[in-house]
């Protein structure tokens, strides 16, 4: 295993990781849209076609009604919060490392690193939940015609106003079930990449672009392969009317797979993997592109 930069800064990660978070969103935002549409479009009446037939469909169908912004519907809400996401998932993840390092230049094995990156999961939860109703809620009222928010804001008063604060943090069990383990095999397997594409003799922190992209947007898949199931059942529990789900994501596992079978939890499964690579090797890039910046301006942070 090729030896990890020391010492490790989780307050670097933090401000390193904000940025990082930013670059996602701008990349991916758009095939998020169309995951999110996807996930959660009606289920046709008998002799009906569906809404959309598949990915290329709901973006041709979005580009064309909507046009570019539509795409990036809903924005503003991940955008307000993917900083500070972003910025407690990479801290986190260094918090977790470094909790487990006896000795500063102590490498960690990749086990130690999956706990590391899960976490970080742990951590995210708390800003990711609301900021992930709000989104899904705007990435589909376009979709059905109907306009009940006018943007972030005003759907986080409405949902507070309407159930209080649990109404925002709707979801937020489903939201721990896809980000624990998935950013666990997130920042795993992004770590166990940069060790392979390193050169023997050369440090990790020495890779070129095209390595740090590539295991970006790598780990970005193995990141969605994890979490593509929750996420679908996250979407549904966060978009359904009040009272629709009382038992909570139990109800809505039962009903996707009694009316659509197990595929259903594989909905917006090509969107997902188009977006993941190229979203999250902007990600990586943008955190150590950052990193290295802070190493530079604050050796001592």
């Amino acid at each position: 295993m090729a030896k990890q930069p020391q010492p490790i800064s989780p307050l670097k990660n933090f401000f390193a990781g904000g940025f990082g978070g930013v670059c996602l969103v701008f990349v991916g935002h758009p095939l998020d849209t169309i995951k999110v549409r996807l996930q959660t479009q009606p289920k046709p009446q008998p002799g009906q076609a569906p809404l959309y037939s598949g990915t290329f469909d709901c973006f041709r169908k979005t580009l064309v009604g909507e046009g570019i912004q539509g795409l990036y519907r809903g924005m503003a809400a991940p955008i307000i919060g993917v900083t500070p996401m972003f910025a407690v998932c990479f801290f986190g993840f260094g918090l977790g490392k470094r909790l487990q390092q006896r000795k500063p230049d102590d490498v960690l094995t990749y086990p130690q690193l999956f706990a590391a990156g899960m976490l970080s999961g742990v951590f995210t939860t708390v800003i990711m939940a609301p900021g992930e109703r709000i989104k899904c809620l705007l990435q589909i009222q376009a979709a059905t015609g109907e306009t009940k928010y006018s943007g972030s804001l005003d759907c986080a008063k409405q949902l507070y106003r309407e159930a209080g604060i649990r109404g925002v943090y709707k979801g937020t069990v489903l939201t721990l079930m896809r980000d624990v383990p998935a950013s666990g095999m997130y920042f795993m397997t992004y770590e166990w990449l940069k060790n392979i594409l390193t050169p023997e003799g050369k440090s990790v922190s020495d890779l070129s672009v095209p390595r740090i992209l590539f295991a970006g947007g790598l780990a970005g898949i193995f990141n969605w392969a994890v979490a593509i199931p929750p996420d679908v059942l996250k979407s549904r529990f966060q978009t359904a009317p009040a009272g629709k789900y009382p038992n909570g994501f139990r109800d809505v596992l039962r009903e996707l797979i009694r009316e659509e079978g197990v595929a259903s939890l594989y909905k917006g499964f090509t969107a997902v993997m188009i977006r993941a690579f190229p979203a999250n090797a902007a990600c990586f890039l943008g955190f150590e592109v950052a990193m290295k910046f802070l190493n530079w301006v604050a050796p001592g942070l």
